[in-house]
């Protein structure tokens, strides 16, 4: 059963700065730590992980993200995400369709959307999906094959994408968060900076602030 409404998740969805993505060796590291440092949202991405090690690390994961008023949301599996009663779930270009996860979760959930080139972004944009994530801007381990897309499409998303929060993704760490704030992101998604972070909560302390620095300095000029 879901835990809050609709309108609730989402309107903590268009607040949202910063995303954490792990998978459970990264939570168990650093979740509380991300928390503490102002992790809006949270997603569990395991793909090594059988069923049964996924709803238990999710239900964990939930709960201390409930604790902290952030959303939890599990990766590419909406039944499990169903089971554990989280807030949504994310899927990629080659996993369920949008319409299809939301069929299994029920409006009340939400439903992110990877996209990986400006026309996927656009496409995505219209798709339903809640959220969509554009990247990613680095090459990263975590998205095996996927060739690094670069600042173009965050300015692309800034310019473009309206109505539908957008995070970036990929490779982003403290040393290029502002070159992609700077390119008009306002969300992120981070992943092994805070998941192998010494310090998770001063790291996410410092991402999130680059994050809406960006957004305080757009405002001002929009002004």
């Amino acid at each position: 059963m879901v835990s809050s409404t609709g309108p609730d998740r989402r309107a903590r969805l268009q607040r949202a700065h910063l995303y954490f993505v792990a998978d459970r060796a990264g939570l168990d590291h650093a979740l509380d730590g991300a928390l503490r440092g102002g992790a809006d949202l949270v997603q569990l991405r395991d793909k090594t992980a059988g069923d049964a090690e996924i709803v238990a690390a999710a239900k964990l994961a939930k709960a201390r993200c409930a604790a902290h008023g952030a959303l939890f949301i599990l990766n590419d599996r909406p039944d499990l995400a169903l089971a554990v009663g989280a807030d949504g779930v994310h899927v990629g270009q080659d996993d369920m369709p949008v319409a299809e996860a939301r069929a299994i979760l029920g409006d009340d959930a939400i439903v992110g959307l990877s996209t990986h080139s400006i026309a996927q972004a656009d496409a995505g944009a219209l798709s339903g999906a809640d959220y969509i994530a554009v990247g990613p801007v680095h090459a990263t381990p975590t998205k095996e094959g996927r060739p690094a897309i670069g600042l173009d499409p965050i300015r692309h998303a800034a310019a473009r994408v309206d109505g539908v929060p957008w995070f970036a993704i990929g490779g982003i760490d403290t040393a290029t968060v502002r070159d992609v704030a700077a390119a008009g992101a306002r969300r992120a998604v981070i992943v092994r900076a805070i998941a192998h972070a010494e310090d998770p909560e001063a790291v996410t302390r410092a991402l999130r602030a680059a994050l809406t620095a960006g957004a305080v300095e757009a405002g001002r000029g929009a002004a």
